[in-house]
């Protein structure tokens, strides 16, 4: 049946019962159709959130600034160095002496625009307005929804970067502990423990210090740190098959080790791996918006939920940005939480499929 199929190939009876069990919590299933849209469209968030038009036309001739930098002499400027299409000059040159107009996308800023024209007697963070910055400012005069959108997929981008990359490492190790046991295992047990007791917040302090952070530093910093949190369920696992019986017959027939742990047990450790992700995701986007928040975390500029939060707390008379910042932490981690009990349930063994 083509409803028990996926790419060609047939669904085993135990993965259709898993989907079923997923699709039968409303609330989880709905949660990722949910944040799935959310997540598409920050992936596309030039084309709705950007000062660059989407399309422009000029003297008979088309152009798509959001793909392409043109020079301000390309419509009848005299500067060479790409073109300020919000400037009135730029426009006037576009659409009146061009016989020309432009497209712009909804929101008409970019997560590093500043707003120039800001209202006599209003400075930054400037309130909320209908028809320009729908959730205002913040203290350098930046639209505060397109900093939102484009620190929504900053955060889940790096998240999901952070928890896939943590994953392998964790699990590679937890794999090599459990399966080998004995000396192996006690040796890699004390390294963890002294591991771990390594505070993160004062590596990343001490580090800065000496390097200038950007976004692969920092996830390399917290890579370090995150793959213990896969060991110790994969490890369990292992220990716990190691022994039986059809291990014991692989190694019998003289398999190698390594197709043994990854081809035989691995798949059975990798249930309850499946199902700790969504939660190491929800807590790489917790950790990174608090280091952010402490002023550790993204470069300077970059757009940052956390940022969003500490300027929400050293400008109070500007509550649009708390509470901008704490809308879209909530439901991006209330989604993400719910999917994780989806998913618990979906690969619980116990649980029937609700009528």
């Amino acid at each position: 049946m083509a409803a028990d199929t996926f790419l060609g190939r047939p669904i085993s009876p135990l993965t259709r019962r898993r989907i079923d069990n997923f699709r039968a919590n409303r609330r989880g299933y709905g949660a990722l159709w949910i944040f799935g849209v959310l997540f598409a469209l920050s992936l596309v968030a030039e084309l709705w959130a950007n000062d660059k038009p989407l399309v422009v036309r000029h003297a008979g001739n088309w152009y798509v600034p959001i793909f392409a930098t043109y020079p301000e002499t390309t419509f009848g400027g005299i500067f060479k160095t790409e073109a300020d299409y919000r400037s009135a000059e730029v426009q006037r040159l576009i659409e009146d002496e061009g016989d020309g107009w432009i497209v712009w996308p909804p929101v008409r800023y970019s997560y590093d625009t500043y707003k120039k024209d800001l209202p006599p007697g209003v400075g930054a963070p400037s309130p909320p307005t209908a028809f320009d910055n729908w959730l205002g400012t913040d203290d350098q005069a930046r639209d505060v929804l397109a900093r939102a959108i484009y620190g929504f997929r900053m955060s889940v981008l790096f998240a999901l970067v952070l928890t896939a990359l943590s994953a392998v490492v964790g699990v590679a190790a937890g794999a090599v502990q459990g399966y080998f046991g004995g000396w192996v295992d006690l040796v890699m047990q004390r390294f963890i423990e002294v591991w771990t007791s390594i505070p993160l917040l004062f590596t990343l302090i001490i580090l800065a210090s000496i390097v200038e952070p950007n976004v692969w530093w920092l996830l390399g910093i917290m890579l370090l740190f995150e793959w213990v949190a896969f060991v110790y369920i994969v490890r369990a696992e292992f220990l716990k098959v190691r022994n039986l019986d059809y291990v014991r017959a692989a190694r019998a027939l003289g398999v190698l080790d390594r197709h043994i742990m990854f081809r035989h047990i691995l798949p059975n450790a990798m249930v309850s791996t499946l199902t700790y992700l969504p939660f190491v995701l929800t807590g790489a986007v917790t950790l990174l918006t608090s280091l952010d928040f402490l002023g550790f975390g993204l470069p300077p500029g970059s757009p940052s939920l956390g940022e969003m939060v500490g300027q929400g707390k050293e400008n109070p008379q500007a509550p649009w940005l708390g509470l901008t910042a704490f809308t879209v932490l909530s439901v991006m981690l209330v989604l993400l939480v719910f999917v994780g009990e989806a998913v618990r349930d979906a690969f619980d063994p116990y649980k029937a499929v609700d009528a």
